[in-house]
């Protein structure tokens, strides 16, 4: 029963390449930490690069997908791509003042925002098994963080800024999930990375902070920031969207924290205790509980058709 309800029979699949985007994306906050550039710098080139390297994929077909959506789904589509911009100007700022984990923890507070965000919205509602799994992905990243929370001076405004990353991504996934039930991936990520860019550019040239002049080793970050955590991290979760709630994406996403705790550890010798990982088994443990959950809810549906 493809395209009905909120777990069609791919979904086993979108859960499964979940796990890759979460990979992906982890490696985000490595590539912001080696561009030495300013953070709306980053994210603009981020984005823009990665509109950039879509455009050849947008066929005649595409582009008519685009052109018939109504003004509604416009409207979605440019509030989707400011709330993306939003998340990464707020989260890519928030690792000059707090640790990798600590910021990755707080923006990675997605699954709470995106559940509440449900709730008001009479979408994509977590079950009592739902519910559990974020607390049991929760209850991991703030074990994978503590250890490096810092709650005073710079360290707040790092913290506040992850959060607000971590609100904005909600919103962002939220309206995901509504676009992508009109539009192919392509198209999609074509408007919401594109609006993102364009947002973050005009930002970034009324702050008056220079795009050029940053080194070889800047642009090479922001050319794999733009090729691992976007275009196949990002777009992956994107893709997701059409078989998944955008809860049960959401969930998927807090394993960032333990792999990008791991690429502090190994890269920047960031401390790694034995706490920190005893939360990333917690972590891991929620995400499978709510894919197991998706899982089981397919093939019920599949063998009711």
């Amino acid at each position: 029963m493809p395209g009905t309800g909120l777990v069609p029979a791919r979904s086993g699949m979108a859960a499964a390449a979940l796990w890759v985007g979460v990979l992906a994306v982890s490696t985000g906050a490595i590539f912001a930490r080696l561009a030495d550039a300013p953070a709306l710098v980053i994210a603009t080139g981020r984005l823009a690069i990665a509109s950039l390297l879509i455009l050849p994929l947008m066929g005649m077909r595409h582009r008519s997908a685009i052109r018939t959506l109504g003004r509604r789904h416009l409207l979605i589509a440019v509030v989707s791509g400011a709330f993306l911009a939003l998340h990464f100007a707020t989260w890519i700022s928030s690792l000059s003042y707090t640790s990798i984990a600590n910021s990755v923890l707080l923006v990675n507070t997605v699954p709470i925002w995106t559940a509440l965000g449900g709730l008001v919205l009479g979408i994509d509602r977590l079950d009592r098994r739902g519910w559990l799994a974020v607390g049991l992905a929760v209850i991991g990243t703030v074990i994978v963080s503590a250890p490096s929370a810092d709650l005073t001076g710079d360290g707040l405004l790092g913290n506040v800024l992850a959060l607000v990353g971590g609100a904005a991504m909600a919103a962002y996934l939220l309206c995901g999930r509504a676009l992508r039930a009109r539009l192919d991936l392509v198209p999609y990520v074509m408007l919401a990375y594109g609006v993102a860019a364009v947002i973050l550019l005009s930002v970034t040239l009324a702050a008056g902070l220079p795009l050029l002049g940053h080194g070889t080793a800047t642009y090479l970050a922001l050319v794999g920031m733009a090729l691992i955590p976007q275009l196949i991290g990002h777009s992956t979760y994107n893709w997701s969207l059409k078989a998944l709630p955008a809860t049960a994406v959401s969930i998927s996403l807090m394993g960032e924290a333990v792999f990008a705790s791991l690429w502090g550890w190994l890269l920047f010798h960031e401390s790694l205790p034995p706490a920190t990982l005893g939360g990333g088994v917690l972590v891991l443990a929620g995400i499978v509980l709510a894919q197991t959950r998706l899982d089981r809810t397919r093939r019920a549906q599949d063998g009711g058709a």
